[in-house]
């Protein structure tokens, strides 16, 4: 039963708003029913916020719907106003379609396209473009009053913040006229998004009520805030994104191991897809011994295999265990050991010249203040090259130390460690 599924949700914590809840739960129940979620091309890759939702879209495939992704070729040219106080800029045309490519691919590898209720990809620049002004003014404009899309929260708190463009003001029309256009061609009668989408998702609900006299349904997931307050999924260096290459694997495998404990519970609820009753023995090793960490390696162990494959992350968990000298350091491959290194202080000696010593480059990553520093790191038993405890304050490593002919670990006690590469 699909009620069952609007259940784990509430217990999740995944639900912030729906339309009637009975009726909801009645159509889901009454067959495989499709519904989509909405992503704009805003840069080259998603991020882990957007995985909140795309994480929801999936368990709704999981209980047997269909799921539809939707990239905004059109909607990704204009500019969503929730969530801003200001106008976002636009980006050239050949750009969002670059970067709808590159979204459609992540997407390809999160959700099933085969079997009995396939995903479906859509782009809504395919049926966007070809409708001329007139057209949607007439067809589609004709059933907004302004009065209520003045009363949009995403509207009303631009307003109040300084004005809004009417590129922008006019993103829940685009928005609405995607959810009626999904409910003609694939009879998609359910659209889910972020709790920011509310007004935008209802536009869409109302839009198909007075145009196909059908009923539409929505439900909005919350947005993840730390404990702390700030916001989920960003860092001091920005946003954890999907992309490899722009959150390298061993980043986002240490984003989810590093979380504050106050938010683990909330983190494996959202994201894990593991059964009630395994979480729950997970939460109560947070609070029964919690220097173990087990929820938090659960956490990032299945977070990461979701998104780079379980080879991947058992590859980038083996290097953390390496560079703490708990694995072999030697045995990483250069790819694993360079994704990992490249989120430590660092510095770089030059091929062909002399190696300075173990005191000079740690002093010169920043790991520790001075080279007074660094000798006293030596003299207390402290100081490691490639895990391996270095004795004198004149030890300078030679090439054969290097990794892979590039790169050494330097390490000072247990935790601080720094990176150093050979460069031409």
């Amino acid at each position: 039963m699909t009620s069952a599924l609007l259940d784990d949700l509430q217990w999740r914590q995944s639900i912030a708003q729906t339309t009637d809840r009975g009726e909801l739960a009645e159509f889901l129940d009454s067959g495989s029913r499709s519904l989509y979620l909405g992503f704009d091309p805003t840069a080259p890759s998603l991020h882990i916020g957007n995985l909140v939702a795309l994480t929801v879209l999936r368990r709704f495939q999981l209980a047997g719907h269909q799921p539809i992704a939707l990239v905004g070729g059109a909607t990704g040219l204009v500019g969503d106003p929730s969530g801003r106080n200001s106008e976002r800029s636009l980006n050239d045309v050949a750009v969002v379609e670059e970067w709808v490519g590159k979204i459609r691919k992540q997407l390809e590898g999160f959700l099933d396209f085969s079997g009995k209720n396939p995903a479906i990809m859509a782009n809504n620049l395919d049926w966007t473009k070809p409708v001329s002004a007139i057209e949607f003014l007439r067809d589609i404009g004709k059933h907004f009053s302004v009065n209520q899309m003045l009363s949009r929260e995403s509207v009303s708190a631009r307003l109040e913040a300084g004005g809004i463009s009417y590129t922008e003001f006019s993103y829940q029309v685009l928005q609405a006229f995607d959810f009626l256009e999904l409910s003609r061609r694939n009879n998609c009668l359910l659209q889910i998004g972020g709790s920011d989408q509310w007004g935008n998702i209802v536009a869409g609900v109302d839009l198909i009520r007075r145009v196909e006299s059908k009923s539409a349904h929505a439900l909005t997931i919350p947005l993840l805030a730390k404990a702390d307050g700030t916001k989920f999924g960003k860092t001091a260096g920005g946003s954890i994104w999907l992309d490899s290459t722009m959150t390298t694997p061993y980043a986002f495998f240490q984003f989810f191991l590093n979380s504050d404990d106050r938010d683990v519970e909330q983190l494996l609820r959202t994201f894990s897809f593991k059964s009630h009753d395994e979480l729950e023995a997970l939460f109560d090793s947070l609070k029964t011994n919690p220097g173990a960490r087990e929820a938090h390696r659960a956490l990032a162990r299945e977070v990461t295999s979701l998104i780079h494959g379980e080879s991947t992350t058992a590859k980038v968990e083996n290097a953390a265990k390496a560079l703490f000298g708990q694995a072999e350091i030697r045995e990483l491959d250069v790819e694993t050991l360079e994704s990992a290194l490249s989120e430590l202080p660092r510095t770089t000696i030059r091929k062909g010249e002399p190696i300075p010593t173990w005191v000079d480059l740690i002093a010169a990553s920043g790991v520790v203040d001075s080279k007074s520093a660094a000798r006293r790191v030596v003299k207390e038993g402290g100081a490691y090259l490639n895990n391996e405890k270095i004795s004198g304050e004149d030890f300078a490593p030679s090439t054969s130390d290097l990794l892979h002919g590039r790169f050494m670990v330097l390490r000072k006690g247990k935790r601080d460690l720094a990176s150093v590469e050979l460069v031409s």
